[in-house]
């Protein structure tokens, strides 16, 4: 019997439940990018025995003993230094409130692809909030396994209440009360980091724009299941370009972090939160904390379903560079300074070095 396969569609799910046996070229990785890859239920397993992201307990930072307090912050800073992503758990975000996010998350991506189409997002214009599937304009012009939505969800006066989805009819509540929950754990972690770094606690939470114009974008990824796990990717490898990023997931595999030369896939840990620590943090930190590359893995099983909190400073309102504290004879600064705005160009389109210029 032949197999069957089908041309690109519009939309990943489309594809996915259409019985092909095999996935069209252009979801195919090159050769060089399939180190490591395959079925996530597999590499998780292999990778049991290897070194794994570290998990950090937050429960110490509301100690009343200094000491318990301090052993906490350098935690999370030997994390974010040698890994820059970890598993956070007691990190004071409801698991309530985590299983009522993932459920209206999954309940929208159930909807008939016809509905979801409703909220579509047109790259092409930089309509880029909605519902979506990667355009062919990454690093290697290929195809990336997944499905999402994306949209603001903090600060509360920034987002578009009309792009949100409608159905189910508890989203929009659910997902503002897990953006303003969110938005405590955050503020939280960069004081924790500003300690990690010898500042005092207020210094990064200020540095990228503060309460006001620190912003919080959701994007839900929707990885079907896939028939050939071994040749196609749900996330390319990258890194954020954001200060901070929190992943939740359904407890499906997929996260893989390259560290000490090799992939190495994330466990799934009950009751976490992962947090990597994204390339605004580590170009304010002058290189200490470390902006993971990493990319996300598909299977045959199961949908994977992920939920990732990018943290991201106003777009021209500020300039990062490695702060003053940390630049000195020794140490000279690694980073030329940039807007937001710019790094995202550089990102996107590979500038140089020298497109960078200290804004008027």
């Amino acid at each position: 019997m032949a197999t069957k396969v089908v041309s690109a569609a519009p939309r990943v799910e489309i594809l996915a439940k259409s019985g092909i046996n095999e996935i069209p070229t252009e979801y195919v990785r090159p050769e060089s990018e399939r180190l490591d890859l395959g079925d996530a239920f597999e590499e998780v397993k292999k990778a049991a025995e290897g070194p794994q992201i570290p998990l950090v307990d937050l429960e110490g930072l509301d100690s009343p003993d200094e000491e318990v307090r301090r052993a906490c912050v350098e935690e999370v800073r030997k994390a974010a230094t040698e890994w820059g992503v970890m598993h956070i758990v007691n990190h004071g975000l409801p698991l309530e409130l985590i299983e009522q996010l993932r459920k209206v998350g999954r309940e929208f991506f159930d909807l008939p692809i016809e509905q979801k189409e409703q909220y579509a997002n047109d790259q092409s214009s930089g309509k880029i909030q909605g519902y979506g599937s990667k355009l062919a304009n990454n690093a290697s012009g290929q195809l990336e396994w997944e499905d999402y939505f994306f949209h603001l969800i903090f600060p509360d006066d920034k987002i578009d209440i009309s792009i949100w989805p409608k159905q189910p009819t508890d989203y929009i509540e659910v997902t503002k009360k897990f953006g303003r929950q969110l938005r405590a754990v955050v503020t939280k972690m960069l004081e924790v980091l500003s300690l990690g770094l010898g500042l005092e606690e207020g210094k990064l939470h200020r540095e990228l724009g503060g309460m006001e114009d620190l912003l919080l974008q959701l994007k839900i990824n929707y990885y079907p299941i896939c028939p050939q796990p071994d040749l196609a990717l749900g996330v390319e490898a990258h890194t954020d370009i954001s200060a901070l990023s929190f992943i939740l997931h359904n407890m499906v595999p997929g996260l893989q972090v390259y560290y000490g030369g090799r992939w190495i896939t994330a466990k799934c840990v009950p009751d976490s939160i992962i947090m990597h620590v994204g390339d605004c943090l580590e170009i304010l930190s002058n290189g200490q904390y470390k902006s993971i590359l990493h990319r996300g893995l598909v299977n045959k099983e199961k949908v994977r379903v992920s939920w990732a909190v990018f943290c991201e400073p106003p777009k021209d309102k500020i300039v990062l560079k490695p702060l003053e504290e940390l630049v000195a004879d020794g140490t000279p600064a690694k980073f030329p300074p940039r807007t937001f705005e710019q790094h995202i160009q550089h990102k996107l389109f590979r500038k140089t070095r020298g497109a960078f210029k200290t804004p008027n």
